[in-house]
């Protein structure tokens, strides 16, 4: 098929997309309430509880501009003007746009239109908003008309401006009766691979593209239904000559998704941290956790602690990490599982809880990134309760100065490594008591030697999985890692310590 058929074709399917969704809008707006555009019989409750965990996500906008999309009869447009500086409401049903207007006219920053995003003659102009804003939107788009419709929001948005989207993804949250359903329930990877892959060029032939600042579950889902799929993401538009630091190679280098599965088959599905279930197990045994919990998990990974730590104790878990790729992994790992456990893109050294928010803080191998280990501890003594417990597992170094290779592989890594004494110490300075610093490396040892084995005996399936190379960067990776433990340089800790 040549260019011009190709696109012949690909208007058809656009056009009867858009027909087929809008029949469906229309079937599902004869009652304009909450119930009806939640598509959920439980929608009052739900509302109450993720409307404002939703506002919570956004970045300040008051006295900014900001423009909705999808904006249905109101239920965030009410919020958001009340500190914006003027909110557009948008939304390509009708009857659903003046149901709107009728609640929310009266707010003269208030505008409201009645069109289809898809359409190409939207008068909007580029870097005229700060802040787009969408629930529930892209998932009535077409692959094709998501990836035209995040091109033209970058133009839109003034350089440092925010989109904010929610999507239901997997598959259908509410229990309303469809007769034909034409949502597209997507994997959330697609949305972020489409975002994160967009780039725009001004008129000066300069490069911008979209920053993510956070992909999370919605809690409420969570908590209420036990369902992962309510996915909401906020995205900053930046320069493309900005450095993207350490996200990004995590995300490109370190974890990158074949390397996750490599690591998975290492430490055990779920797992990529050492030892894998047989260590979690014995681990959190040391926490006495009680149902009805909360635990945060810092670094979470692809969430096998955390589904172990729900399904066993009946707790609740929040786990964040900094690689997009992990929190990916994660949430196609739950679904199904029907557990209460969230997932977020966040950088534990900003991200910020209230006092008194969680009941343990665990975190495998992930603490030895952060270089400003003191300032963490110190929130984590803030986000426990009193007599919450933290529990970590780490890389750590033996006592004085290290060799100029274990120097080089430190600096390579970008690792922060302390002594196990000094690690505990840590702790303790930041107001912890009946600290716990156990060194671990015989343990280490013993599970990297059986990790090792475990390899080598499958060898050809291995490299019929991945690759000759991924094989040989574990099996050296792991004989490196013996060696550095071996000679004493490199050890393992756990730390256990109470508020």
């Amino acid at each position: 098929m040549d260019a011009a058929a190709a696109t012949a074709v690909n208007g058809v399917l656009e056009v009867e997309e858009r027909k087929a969704q809008k029949s469906y809008w229309e079937e599902h707006s004869k009652d304009l309430t909450v119930e009806a555009m939640m598509l959920d019989s439980r929608a009052a409750d739900l509302d109450k509880e993720e409307r404002p965990e939703i506002l919570s996500l956004l970045p300040p906008y008051e006295g900014k501009s900001v423009l909705e999309l999808g904006a249905g009869i109101g239920r965030f447009t009410g919020e958001l003007v009340k500190t914006a500086g003027h909110v557009l409401a948008m939304d390509f049903i009708e009857s659903v746009i003046k149901k709107n207007e009728s609640i929310n006219g009266h707010h003269k920053n208030a505008s409201f239109m009645c069109a289809d995003v898809t359409c190409p003659d939207l008068m909007i102009e580029d870097n005229s908003i700060d802040l787009i804003f969408s629930n529930w939107l892209l998932m009535y788009l077409s692959d094709e008309e998501v990836e035209k419709l995040v091109k033209r929001m970058v133009r839109w948005l003034k350089v440092g401006g925010y989109i904010f989207f929610r999507e239901s993804c997997f598959h259908q949250s509410g229990d309303s009766k469809r007769k034909v359903n034409p949502t597209h329930y997507r994997e959330p990877r697609f949305y972020t691979k489409v975002f994160k892959e967009c780039q725009a060029l001004d008129q000066d032939g300069n490069s911008f593209e979209l920053s993510v600042l956070t992909c999370k579950c919605v809690g409420a889902y969570v908590k209420s239904k036990k369902n992962q799929n309510q996915i909401c993401w906020l995205w900053q538009k930046v320069d493309s000559t900005e450095d993207r630091g350490f996200q990004r190679f995590l995300d490109n280098v370190q974890y990158k998704a074949s390397g996750i599965l490599r690591y998975e088959r290492i430490f055990g599905e779920g797992f990529v941290s050492t030892g894998g279930i047989e260590t979690t197990k014995e681990f959190v045994d040391r926490l006495d956790l009680k149902p009805g919990q909360n635990v945060l998990d810092v670094g979470c990974g692809i969430g096998g602690g955390d589904f172990y730590m729900a399904d066993k104790y009946d707790v609740h878990v929040v786990g964040i990490d900094l690689s997009i790729n992990m929190v990916s992994f994660a949430l196609e790992r739950a679904i199904g599982r029907k557990c209460s456990v969230e997932f977020e893109v966040a950088d534990c050294t900003k991200k910020t809880y209230p006092d008194n928010t969680f009941d343990v803080i665990y975190s495998r191998d992930t603490i030895l990134h952060i270089q400003d280990k003191p300032s963490l501890f110190k929130s984590f003594f803030k986000w426990l309760k009193p007599g919450g417990k933290v529990l970590i597992s780490d890389y750590c170094k033996c006592p004085g100065k290290p060799s100029e290779e274990f120097a080089a592989y430190i600096k390579q890594r970008g690792y922060d490594l302390h002594d196990v004494r000094a690690y505990g110490q840590m702790l303790e300075n930041a107001g912890f008591h009946d600290v716990i610093a156990e060194d671990r490396t015989d343990q280490f040892l013993d599970v990297l030697e059986r990790e090792l084995a475990k390899v080598e005996k499958n060898n050809n399936e291995f490299v019929s999985d991945f690759s000759q190379e991924d094989y040989d960067a574990i099996v050296n990776g792991w004989k490196a890692k013996l060696q550095r433990s071996s000679a004493g340089e490199q050890r393992w800790g756990l730390f256990i310590a109470t508020k």
